[in-house]
């Protein structure tokens, strides 16, 4: 019950956030509130399962909000300057495409899925599977130096980020 009511809570302020400033009841309307309520409530009840697996609240704590905000920069800074140099490898034809293995040591499924998806968010590489046994990733990578390259080759300093928000 806990978690359903805490997803709906948290969609609804997502719901608000979205649809600022298209009503009259300081800055909705009191349709789009009824609605937002109604569907804050389908959320907490259908979504309480998928963001609080096993009633692990971990995610409710700020600080790990903060770590996640803090992690925003050197996500985007290394973003910018993948998209430099998938830029340098299109020019000029330097490119040795291949799929690596890196096992970030990472425990949670959270944090497993936040590496996962900052590493196919950045230009040059893919993540391709996951050895759920292992934790370990699969990337396809566009210019593969050596069969065994180091995590920070592939994915800057994101595993020690990651850690601290969803660990």
């Amino acid at each position: 019950m806990k978690s359903a009511l805490i997803t709906a809570v948290a969609a609804f302020v997502l719901y608000l956030i979205l649809t600022v400033g298209t009503g009259n009841i300081l800055l909705w309307s009191s349709a789009e509130i009824i609605a937002g309520v109604l569907l804050s409530i389908a959320a907490g009840i259908f979504g309480r399962k998928l963001l609080f697996k096993n009633e692990d609240y971990r995610m409710l704590n700020p600080v790990r909000w903060l770590y996640f905000i803090a992690y925003l920069g050197p996500f985007l800074f290394a973003m910018a300057k993948a998209n430099i140099d998938v830029a340098y490898r299109v020019i000029t034809g330097r490119i040795n495409p291949g799929i690596v293995k890196i096992s970030p040591n990472l425990k949670t499924d959270l944090g497993i899925t936040m590496l996962g998806n900052s590493i196919t968010l950045t230009p040059g590489t893919l993540s391709v599977d996951i050895d759920e046994k292992a934790n370990d990733l699969y990337i396809h990578w566009i210019n593969v130096k050596h069969k065994e390259p180091e995590i920070e080759e592939i994915c800057n300093g994101f595993p020690k980020w990651i850690r601290r928000i969803a660990e």
